[in-house]
C-alpha cells in the first residue's frame, strides 16, 4: 500500500517547535572517542579534514572564529556561547538567527553518538521548506566527511560538494 504526502505533512515531519522557532536535527555514529570527535570541529588543524579549509583559531566561549572554505572563496563568522569540553558545543552564525548545538553522547570509549541540532529557522517564511532540506543536506554531509575522515582517514571528501 503506498501513501501520498502533500508539503504540508512533510514539512510538519521535517520540524520541531523549540522556543517558538523550528529547529533541524541530524544525528550520526561515529566509531572513535568523544575527544576525538570534539577536537575536529575545535581544533583549527583538524576542522579543515572535514568541513571548512580553516579556523581562525581555536574554538572557545565567546570567541568570534572565521571559517574559510578555500576553494569557494568563502568565510563565514560564528560566535561560539558554549563549550563543555567532550560534550557540547553550540555557537551562532554570524549576521543570522540560527544557533547550532553539536552534542556528543559517548557510547563507550570508542563510539559516539554526534547530534547537531541548528534552530532559529522562521515558521513563517515561504522559503522555510527548501531551507530546511538544505539545511539538512549540509549537516548531513558535514556528519559524512568527519566520519569518513575519523574512521579511515579520509580527507579528501569536503570538497566534493557540488550545488
Amino acid at each position: 500500500m503506498s501513501r501520498n504526502y502533500d508539503c504540508d505533512t512533510v514539512e510538519v515531519a521535517l520540524r520541531k517547535r523549540v522556543d517558538g522557532r523550528m529547529n533541524n536535527l541530524t544525528k550520526f555514529q561515529i566509531n572513535r572517542p568523544a575527544h576525538e570527535v570534539f577536537e575536529a570541529f575545535v581544533d583549527p588543524a583538524k576542522i579543515g579534514n572535514f568541513w571548512f579549509s580553516s579556523s581562525s583559531a581555536r574554538w572557545e566561549v565567546g570567541k568570534n572564529i572565521t571559517l574559510f572554505y578555500d576553494i569557494y572563496n568563502a568565510e563565514v563568522g560564528i560566535t561560539v556561547h558554549e563549550i563543555q569540553v567532550n560534550k557540547r558545543i553550540v555557537f551562532q552564525w554570524a549576521g543570522e538567527e540560527n544557533t547550532v548545538t553539536i552534542t556528543l553522547n559517548a557510547l563507550d570509549e570508542a563510539k559516539t553518538i554526534i547530534e547537531v541540532n541548528e534552530e532559529g529557522f522562521q515558521e513563517d517564511d515561504p522559503g522555510l521548506l527548501q531551507k530546511m532540506i538544505d539545511n539538512k543536506e549540509g549537516w548531513v554531509y558535514v556528519l559524512s566527511c568527519l566520519k569518513g575522515y575519523l574512521e579511515h582517514g579520509i580527507n579528501t571528501l569536503r570538497e566534493g560538494l557540488v550545488k
